[in-house]
């Protein structure tokens, strides 16, 4: 490996129908991530995804240039009570950016 070459670890998302799907990161940037020392791995990857998830589901019901049929804004309001639930704050509170 090259000096300036950074070394990566390989994580396996898995789908209920046990599709699966490969990320690869740098070693260390989940530790950049982190909370705490108490955090593992998979937690703070658990804990970014929904927050991206949340981002986008929120960006499709209040900033798409169309309304968002029903079916979508249901889809984004259980993401948001999912989020609410996994980190005992609401999306507009974590982000400070509500509606």
């Amino acid at each position: 490996m090259a000096d300036n070459e950074v070394e990566t670890v390989t994580y396996t998302i898995e789908s209920p129908d046990g599709d699966t799907e490969d990320l690869t990161l740098p070693k260390g940037v989940v530790d950049l991530l982190r909370e705490d020392e108490s955090e593992t791995d998979t937690e703070v990857l658990g804990d970014l995804t929904m927050l991206s998830f949340a981002q986008q589901a929120h960006a499709l019901v209040h900033h798409a240039p169309e309304e968002p049929d029903q079916h979508v804004q249901d889809l984004e309001a259980e993401t948001m009570d999912l989020f609410e639930e996994r980190f005992g704050q609401t999306f507009g509170e974590m982000t400070g950016h509500s509606h």
